[in-house]
């Protein structure tokens, strides 16, 4: 038997003492949970702050690790039923730990949105991991657990055995940290080696055998009914949502997904497409990089109460088989707060939850589906079914079962249930 259910590896980062805090309030009383770092001060100083939680977490154990020990992370590894990571840019600190975990066979989360990283990971230890029975996890926060378990909801609500079409539209309120700054520059910077080894993934990963699972890019549209702007996203997301659909045949045998980010008006679009550029051009050039890396330096983030006033909406539209559906999945503060929810609800599933077998690299909706989309309800995470009309007869997915609400999609985008039990959405 292992010492632990769940190690946090990462403690002392930003996003990783959020993630410890939400273990701390959250997770089940007999869990058995530990905090890794290298440095064992600052790890003390968590602890410190947890204990202020609850005193029984002033003796939660310690473990020193480092990226550039493995014999550290392969110790953190074996003593452990899964490891959750907050250390970025995985690029940079991931493997040595991906690697440790298939090789123990330990269960392994992290909050990636880097497709180079996880398409390297797939080629060097998805074998190891099917042998030894790891699920390796990747992008387990907002990239992207909204986009790839809405698209699972959609999709659960559509006829079966027919093609079908999903498009995701992703509106947020939020500021970046320092370390997803960096993450950024890191991928703009490697857009080449990223494509190269992307192809390599595709020649060597299976295919569904009489399936396709696509998801090209999209062009820029308005939405019709909804008054948004949409514009191609081409983050990690879709490429999660596509491999999801690979691997189950309940998302029919011709699967197209699109990604867009969506705005209302114009000039928000286009401040936020020169936005890019601007970062784009300056990953291409190593001293603008360096220096927009020092200004932000990673483990540095928005406030309590700048994070108390994001929000994020994701809307699905899924057609198929003379159907059509749309859904949201909406929250808080979509970089952070909401994100250790995830990454740490993810971790907790996969220690604690009856779900079905699988091994190697997996993404959220094939390794958890609805046992995470129950999770994340509970933890105030919404998932709603939306009709046609302004003010909307729909079904919201609460505690693992299904409830009928209204909703005043277009004007509000607010949820209120008809039993009285509100919970409003973020709203810009």
């Amino acid at each position: 038997m292992r010492a632990y259910d769940v190690v946090l590896f990462g403690a002392t980062g930003f996003t990783g003492d959020l993630t410890a805090g939400y273990l701390a309030r959250h997770a089940p009383a007999d869990l058995r949970w530990a905090l890794a770092g290298r440095n064992r001060g600052k790890l003390e100083a968590v602890r410190t702050r947890l204990a202020g939680i609850d005193d029984r977490f002033g003796s939660l154990d310690l473990l020193v690790a480092d990226s550039g020990d493995p014999a550290s992370l392969r110790a953190v590894a074996e003593a452990t039923k899964v490891v959750i990571t907050t250390v970025g840019p995985y690029l940079t600190h991931g493997e040595p730990l991906v690697a440790a975990c298939a090789e123990a066979g330990t269960d392994y989360v992290d909050l990636t949105g880097e497709p180079e990283f996880v398409d390297r990971m797939y080629l060097a230890h998805d074998r190891r991991a099917r042998e030894t029975g790891a699920r390796l996890v990747h992008a387990c926060g907002f990239d992207s657990v909204p986009h790839d378990l809405g698209a699972w909801f959609t999709v659960q609500q559509l006829p079966e055995d027919v093609p079908l079409r999903v498009d995701g539209y992703v509106r947020a309120g939020g500021m970046p940290s320092g370390g997803t700054v960096l993450s950024a520059l890191t991928i703009m910077s490697r857009l080449p080696a990223g494509a190269r080894v992307a192809r390599e993934r595709a020649a060597a990963e299976p295919r569904p055998a009489g399936r396709f699972a696509r998801a090209p890019l999209g062009r820029p549209h308005r939405v019709a009914g909804a008054g948004w702007w949409a514009v191609p996203l081409p983050t990690i997301d879709a490429e999660v949502v596509r491999r999801s659909a690979a691997a189950s045949e309940r998302y029919g045998p011709d699967f197209t997904y699109r990604h867009f980010a969506a705005v209302k008006h114009l000039p928000v679009l286009a401040g936020g497409v020169a936005g890019a550029g601007a970062l784009f051009a300056a990953a291409q050039v190593p001293p603008a990089r360096r220096a927009l890396s020092r200004l932000l330096a990673p483990g540095s983030g928005p406030s309590p109460e700048r994070r108390a006033r994001s929000w994020f909406s994701v809307r699905f539209v899924g057609e198929g088989g003379g159907s059509r559906v749309v859904t949201e999945v909406s929250g808080g503060d979509p970089g952070y707060d909401e994100t250790a929810k995830m990454l740490a609800e993810s971790a907790l599933c996969l220690a604690t939850d009856d779900l079905p077998a699988t091994a190697g690299q997996v993404t959220t909706a094939t390794a958890m589906g609805g046992a995470l989309v129950d999770r994340l309800t509970q933890a105030g995470i919404r998932f709603t079914t939306l009709v046609s009309g302004k003010v909307k007869l729909g079904l919201t997915h609460v505690n693992g079962k299904h409830a009928f609400c209204l909703v005043d999609a277009v004007a509000t985008d607010r949820t209120r249930h008809v039993d009285q039990v509100d919970h409003p959405a973020q709203t810009p």
